[in-house]
């Protein structure tokens, strides 16, 4: 199926390893000039590098928790791009059972305000596409008790809020707004390969909800949010999609 994404212009934050990574670099296979940004400089230089070879590929050093200078990056992508038709907010400070009210911070800076910074930042770039996308990455966490009552549940939960009243807000200006929930993801360096190494039983209890029997991986992330982001997906917004190979158990009605 031809997505339709050939010449789009896109940017995904957080995208020089795992889900964020995968996003961009199925964009560029199909088609698409992309922006991609990390907090380390290295790493945006390697990841602009090897995705370089795909296609047209811009980058920089970005904290999303500084709101200017993500905006400042944001509005230099569209420059570059020419413009943009499709934003991926893939950004995370992360669980790991975190509680402190510094990780609380943290998270609210990071997950929420790095994507509010990110979608107020790219909308006028969006309204003049008449075809704008915008994808949020949250976590199935959000939607059921997961470990502990962490910031990372609360702060996903509020993003699945975010998007669908966004939804409803933007879709006059023909962009369509929705989120994604993965379940457990494994990738090299990732949380759940971490998790595998240090608690195999926490792993192997986690593997054992899974009706499919596996992990998904970050290119299962990928070719879902390139299904929402693409013309194909036109008629869809204020969705929410869990992708998690049947580990949660909830009746979506």
């Amino acid at each position: 199926m031809d997505l339709g994404l050939k010449g789009k212009r896109a940017l995904v934050t957080g995208s020089t390893r795992g889900i964020g990574r995968a996003i961009a670099s199925a964009l560029l296979d199909e088609g698409a000039a992309v922006a991609i940004c990390g907090r380390d400089t290295a790493g945006v230089e390697q990841a602009i590098k090897s995705l370089g070879e795909k296609g047209k590929v811009v980058g920089a050093s970005v904290d999303v928790a500084n709101g200017d200078a993500l905006r400042t990056w944001i509005a230099d992508s569209a420059a570059a791009l020419g413009g943009l038709d499709i934003v991926v907010s893939n950004v995370s400070a992360g669980g790991g059972g975190r509680t402190s009210i510094e990780a609380w911070r943290q998270n609210f800076e990071v997950d929420m305000l790095g994507t509010v910074h990110t979608v107020e930042a790219a909308r006028p770039f969006l309204e003049k596409s008449g075809e704008g996308a915008i994808t949020i990455i949250s976590s199935t966490a959000a939607v059921e008790a997961f470990r502990v009552p962490q910031p990372y549940n609360v702060m996903k939960a509020g993003l699945i809020n975010y998007a669908k009243n966004l939804s409803i807000m933007l879709a006059p200006k023909q962009i369509r707004v929705n989120t994604i929930c993965p379940g457990p993801i494994y990738f090299k360096g990732g949380a759940w390969e971490n998790i595998k190494t240090n608690m195999p039983a926490v792993y192997e209890g986690a593997l054992s909800q899974i009706a499919l029997g596996r992990m998904g991986t970050a290119e299962d992330v990928a070719a879902a949010t390139l299904y929402l982001s693409s013309p194909v997906a036109g008629y869809v917004t204020g969705a929410n999609l869990i992708l998690d190979g049947g580990f949660t158990k909830r009746v979506n009605f």
